[in-house]
């Protein structure tokens, strides 16, 4: 696996897509071990898709596309604006406020930040907030969206570790409102030490947020709706993703009444793009993957760790460091796709909860996407606002800093992520 690892990561560095870097990469396995059959390689992607649960992720993916199309967005911002507007920096705090609220809606933290950058950072900029501190706030409250459910990382996560996704989408309510509660602190303290305007002058009424309520509360609701559904049984994982695009698509035609047949053909080629480049790349990642049982990775890695500390701080130290290195290179599906079987024996053994990691794993992969190399977010938002890396990578400290302690701070206080989903659920055995 070593050989492979280092072929995956070379064609990354030639500018290799990572669908084909793991698809090559995985090959050389193949060829180490040539008592395998070749055919493998051939059924391992169709098999790796072959999955009922899986099934959920081109379905939500679809449904956060219908969302944004369906007049659910601009709603949404308007709320955010009357609920956060008044804040020092109110600006960058309606950023956060918004993020926590697509988080039902979108799923997506890429697409999060394209639409805030494209909505949110003119005005930021004309406010004269620097360009830098602009992406940053766009790009890392867009880590809410994909922790709230219904977030497609932890539904791999759920998929890859066996572990229940009803769990998974009830702990990331409140992992959410954590990070939204961070994170507007955090806006709070350097607004006030650099004097960032409000984006309002008055608090806004009570009835003015009534009124925002009661026009944005199909979007509210759905949060609600899909983990009840998945509670009572009524419907799987990958049923609450098809109830998931006929909801939004009754929003959009009979509710709203912003969505025509054009824009929703639109939104098809978006979702058919974005879904096609995942689903190849989890594709190949079962190439990539094939050898890691076979050597007794996982095992092997259990061994060494807890040979070197059994301390749950210390272990996890280590693996939000590797999520953190991985997720400089690769897409967080595809990290989550290739560590989880790895650590999820580790994790089990120091007693760590697979629910609260899972939540964690989300948190920190995803941060990735804001990380040189290959951050998608910060590249959408550096060059939807013109920021030179230098100066994003200098104001991005802070909210770097603020988003691990968070993973650290879920994992001393578990109670906090777990006490709801042990509430709908039961404490697990």
């Amino acid at each position: 696996m070593i050989l492979v690892l280092l072929i995956f990561l070379l064609l990354l560095f030639i500018g290799v897509p990572v669908g084909f870097s793991l698809g090559i990469s995985g090959i050389f396995y193949f060829l180490q071990h040539m008592e395998l059959p070749l055919a493998t390689v051939v059924q391992l992607p169709i098999s790796q898709t072959q999955s009922v649960t899986l099934l959920a992720v081109p379905l939500f993916i679809f449904a956060g596309s219908l969302m944004n199309s369906s007049g659910i967005t601009t709603r949404l911002i308007k709320l955010a604006m009357q609920l956060a507007g008044h804040m020092r920096g109110g600006m960058a705090q309606v950023s956060v406020v918004l993020s926590t609220l697509m988080g039902g809606c979108s799923g997506s933290s890429n697409a999060d930040a394209a639409m805030e950058a494209r909505i949110l950072g003119p005005e930021m900029l004309k406010q004269k907030y620097p360009r830098g501190y602009t992406a940053v706030v766009i790009g890392f409250t867009s880590l809410i969206t994909s922790t709230i459910p219904p977030g497609v990382g932890m539904i791999l996560y759920g998929t890859v570790g066996e572990v229940s996704i009803g769990r998974l989408f009830s702990a990331g309510i409140m992992s959410g409102l954590i990070m939204m509660a961070a994170f507007m602190i955090t806006v709070a303290i350097t607004a006030r030490f650099r004097k960032f305007p409000k984006a309002r002058e008055h608090r806004a009424s009570i009835k003015e947020i009534v009124l925002s309520l009661k026009d944005t509360i199909w979007a509210l609701i759905f949060p609600i709706v899909l983990i009840g559904s998945l509670r009572m049984g009524l419907f799987t994982p990958s049923e609450v993703g098809a109830f998931a695009c006929v909801y939004a698509l009754i929003v959009g035609f009979f509710v709203y009444k912003e969505m025509t047949i054009k824009s929703l053909i639109a939104t098809l080629k978006e979702a058919i793009r974005d879904i096609g480049g995942i689903m190849f790349m989890i594709s190949m990642s079962a190439v990539f993957a094939y050898g890691i049982p076979m050597d007794q990775i996982p095992q092997k890695l259990t061994t060494l760790i807890t040979g070197f500390t059994n301390s749950q701080f210390v272990v996890m130290g280590i693996v939000f460091f590797l999520y953190v290195i991985f997720g400089m290179f690769m897409d967080g599906s595809i990290v989550i796709l290739l560590l989880t079987p790895i650590l999820m024996p580790i994790v089990r053994t120091i007693g760590i909860d697979p629910v609260l990691f899972g939540v964690v794993t989300s948190i920190i992969v995803t941060m990735g996407i804001l990380t040189p190399p290959v951050g998608i977010a910060m590249y959408i938002v550096n060059g939807i606002l013109g920021v030179p890396m230098s100066e994003y990578l200098k104001e991005s400290i802070p909210f770097f800093i603020v988003t691990i302690l968070v993973g650290v701070l879920l994992l001393a206080i578990p109670d906090v992520i777990l006490f709801l989903p042990n509430m709908l659920y039961g404490v697990a055995s």
